[in-house]
């Protein structure tokens, strides 16, 4: 029932806002992950093959809004940044599963190939939001940071868009078959997070 509630809600702000509802409904979707984005571009596509919205526009409002929403938790990142986390991670290191020695090595990891974690990360459920964190806390550069963001953002909003316009009449069928994937994903993530408490220890 709730699943159905969202899709109808997805389908009404596109189908009323256009254009500003796309951006809107990205944005949430990097702020509040349970808001699919796997749901609003595919439609988004279907309108497209309708006619009702252009290809360009679409994609670049997608991509707007994925790129403030989660730009927002870059800056949570960098506002914790490494010193703070090391701190925490001495005291609470078990339930952050890090150690301090580790913020260094992810900071290492990150001055290496963190452009391209975050450019992947971006097309990943879950990780889409959670990756830009770990990017601020390491410090990496704005600039940097902002251009892997809309390289990959781009390439997925334009993904599931033309998955949309593909499908015509059974786009929804797009949802339909990434949808448990993204749940997949998404459990596995907390799968690893209560394996890491559980068998944490402290360097």
């Amino acid at each position: 029932m709730q699943e159905r509630w969202m899709f109808e809600w997805v389908v009404s702000v596109i189908g009323g806002w256009g254009y500003p509802g796309v951006f809107a409904l990205m944005l949430l979707e990097n702020l509040f992950p349970p808001i699919p984005s796997e749901v609003i571009m595919p439609l988004a596509g279907y309108l497209i093959a309708q006619g009702k919205m252009a290809l360009v526009p679409t994609l670049l409002a997608g991509t707007a809004g994925s790129v403030l929403g989660t730009s927002v938790w870059f800056i949570l990142g960098a506002w914790i940044g490494a010193a703070r986390l090391r701190r925490w991670a001495g005291r609470w290191g078990r339930w952050l599963t890090v150690a301090p020695s580790d913020i260094d090595a992810a900071q290492g990891w990150f001055d290496r190939r963190g452009g391209i974690a975050v450019f992947l990360g971006r097309m990943i459920p879950a990780v889409r939001t959670l990756i830009s964190v770990p990017a601020g806390v390491a410090g990496m550069g704005w600039l940097r940071f902002l251009g892997w963001t809309i390289l990959g953002s781009l390439l997925w909003t334009g993904l599931l868009a033309a998955a949309g316009m593909l499908l015509a009449a059974n786009w929804a069928r797009v949802a339909d078959v990434i949808d448990p994937l993204s749940k997949i994903v998404v459990a596995a993530v907390v799968l690893v997070y209560l394996w890491r408490v559980v068998t944490w220890r402290a360097h």
